[in-house]
């Protein structure tokens, strides 16, 4: 993180989260880009053959310019690579106007064993290091094999691919540049997936309740065939998610209740609640090797689902491919806002002006430009991070920082923060009250979803809690900047047992 303050650091103990709240709304489509799209692009439907037989369900966008060429963008997804038919378009194609009126051919894809693609899904399918048989196929095979056919039977493309994708697509990006194509240039990962254990699902190894029901409720069900359709959502029957899952008791009770057995990861979610052979074999990170395309990753400073994600990713990927040309973007997002808002707040966090309109228009377009279309357009710092508080861009040739220096600070008596460590005599200690039956809730939205701006929202209503301990320094003299990964070392003991 990169972050300004000129009065107070706070820390804050908590008992665990649970309090569900409200989920973003997607902006409805725009009826003159919908119009544009209809009118220079023709969309045609395919079944590309994987090299173990399974046929993918792929969408193609052509421009109806013939008097050039275009690259390929390509967007791997489990969330529906519809509308299906051939009438019915997409909107929108790129992930902003400026793609579609520059001119590329677009591709949406059903990943394996999703919707209209066969094969068996698994969920952040474990990647074959090795291949040896044509059975041994994983994303970036099928990604390799997608390119591959697409080189060969689509018309007017230039010969060049990029591909792009936020949150589970962000993980098929980062996949698929794993000994990618050589047709493959540009990837851009944005909020990936990058090992379930610490992203989404669990925050640091702590099982996030309400994000993986909500999550696994849907998107969990296994179809029944080949399918162009949603599960059924489920329903609370109340507003008050809080309640609900208080009322729910042990975490066995979702099986008993709800989920019936009919959802197997749930199942093996929670057979496995330790860093175990299971999650090892999901995390890509490993993986992350001979990456020939040029890469920017993608994150939002406020993702309260994948923070971990995009800053491994682009560690990684630069620890292990000490040659690529791998560039990191941190704004001051929520999940995916970059194309969701404007980017000028996250619940109580102000910032100034639109943030999201100058990544897409300086950043993210330029970008594939650069690299698929030759476009000597604006180069790209190393880094480029939002700097909330002073609320500005700032260029770094790495990251983290190579000019920061380490600064410590101590919990202190009666609720104080300071940079100096206690002289160690005598046991210090503070201690407080947890009711399981009144758990500290994180937001003051009543809602069954997961919020997505609580991280920009005023946390004093939890603060006046007896249950939440809060650390404060005093007023400080001068700006406090804080850049790169911050680390807590806390000592808990409890007189009950689990």
């Amino acid at each position: 993180m990169l972050t300004s303050k000129s009065t107070t650091v706070v820390a804050a103990l908590c008992t665990f989260i649970l309090l569900p709240a409200v989920a973003a709304a997607r902006r409805s489509p725009d009826k003159k880009r919908t119009q544009y799209i209809r009118s220079n692009y023709t969309k045609f439907e395919y079944r590309i053959p994987m090299r173990d037989g399974a046929r993918l369900f792929t969408a193609v966008y052509l421009p109806n310019d013939r008097s050039k060429k275009f690259p390929i963008l390509l967007l791997r997804t489990p969330y529906r690579a519809g509308p299906y038919g051939a009438d019915r378009y997409r909107t929108p194609l790129g992930p902003s106007e400026d793609f579609e009126k520059s001119g590329y051919i677009f591709v949406f894809q059903d990943v394996r064993g999703r919707f209209m693609s066969e094969g068996s899904f698994i969920n952040m399918r474990p990647h074959i290091a090795h291949k040896k048989k044509k059975t041994d196929v994983d994303e970036s095979s099928d990604t390799y094999d997608t390119i591959k056919w697409m080189l060969k039977n689509l018309p007017r493309h230039t010969g060049k691919g990029g591909m792009v994708g936020t949150s589970y697509p962000g993980f098929y990006a980062s996949a698929g540049a794993i000994d990618g194509h050589p047709a493959l240039k540009a990837i851009s990962p944005q909020a990936p997936i990058a090992d379930w254990y610490w992203d989404d699902m669990h925050h640091h190894g702590a099982f996030v309740l309400n994000l993986a029901f909500n999550f696994f409720s849907g998107f969990g069900v296994p179809r029944n065939g080949l399918t162009t359709n949603w599960p059924e959502r489920f329903r609370f029957g109340t507003p008050d998610g809080y309640q609900c899952f208080l009322d729910l008791g042990p975490l066995k009770n979702v099986n008993e209740k709800y989920f019936k057995g009919k959802i197997p990861f749930w199942e093996k979610t929670r057979a496995h609640p330790n860093y175990d052979s299971f999650w090892q074999s999901r995390n890509i990170l490993p993986h992350l090797k001979n990456i020939r395309a040029a890469v920017l990753v993608v994150g939002g400073l406020y993702d309260s689902e994948d923070l971990y994600g995009p800053l491994k990713t682009y560690a990684h990927i630069e620890k292990q491919n000490p040659r690529a040309d791998n560039r990191l973007v941190m704004g001051p997002w929520t999940h995916g806002g970059w194309h969701r808002f404007k980017g000028e707040k996250v619940g109580d966090s102000k910032f100034g002006y639109p943030t999201s309109i100058y990544f897409q228009k300086k950043v993210e377009f330029p970008f594939f430009e650069r690299h698929l279309k030759g476009k000597k357009k604006a180069k790209l710092p190393e880094a480029l991070i939002f700097e909330t508080g002073a609320n500005r861009w700032r260029h770094f040739k790495n990251w983290p920082p190579k000019k920061t220096r380490l600064k410590p600070f101590y919990l202190a008596e009666k609720g104080g923060l300071s940079d100096k460590a206690a002289d160690g005599q005598g046991e210090q200690n503070d201690d407080y009250v947890s009711d399981p039956q009144k758990p500290v809730p994180y937001t003051t939205a009543i809602s069954t979803r997961w919020s997505r701006t609580y991280m920009g929202e005023d946390q004093r209503f939890a603060a006046r809690r007896p249950d939440v301990l809060v650390y404060q320094t005093e007023p400080l003299k001068e700006d406090l900047t804080i850049g790169g990964p911050i680390k807590a070392e806390l000592f808990v003991s409890t007189d009950q047992s689990a």
